[in-house]
């Protein structure tokens, strides 16, 4: 059974790459939600950035989770980030 291309209930685990696009649909329609409500993009952004930091901290470890953080700066300036790619 599926709502809205998600599958509501599956026995085996999905392979990584579609459990992050679902819950990438997931944090999508919840930003949507926050936006309609008046929460501005910004608060949004410090919330979810310290939302997924606080889990990777109590998934990993702090020194685990601070070398992944060291990582992003690079990351931001390849434009892994940037929702629009530029034409060339």
């Amino acid at each position: 059974m599926k709502t809205e291309g998600r599958p509501i209930h599956t026995r085996e685990a999905a392979p990584e790459h579609e459990q992050k696009r679902v819950a990438l649909g997931y944090l999508h329609e919840a930003w949507a939600e926050a936006r309609l409500d008046g929460v501005d993009g910004d608060c949004l952004a410090q919330a979810c950035l310290f939302a997924a930091l606080a889990e990777f901290v109590s998934t990993y470890g702090e020194e685990a989770a601070a070398t992944f953080a060291e990582g992003l700066p690079a990351r931001l300036r390849n434009g892994e980030f940037s929702l629009e790619q530029p034409r060339q």
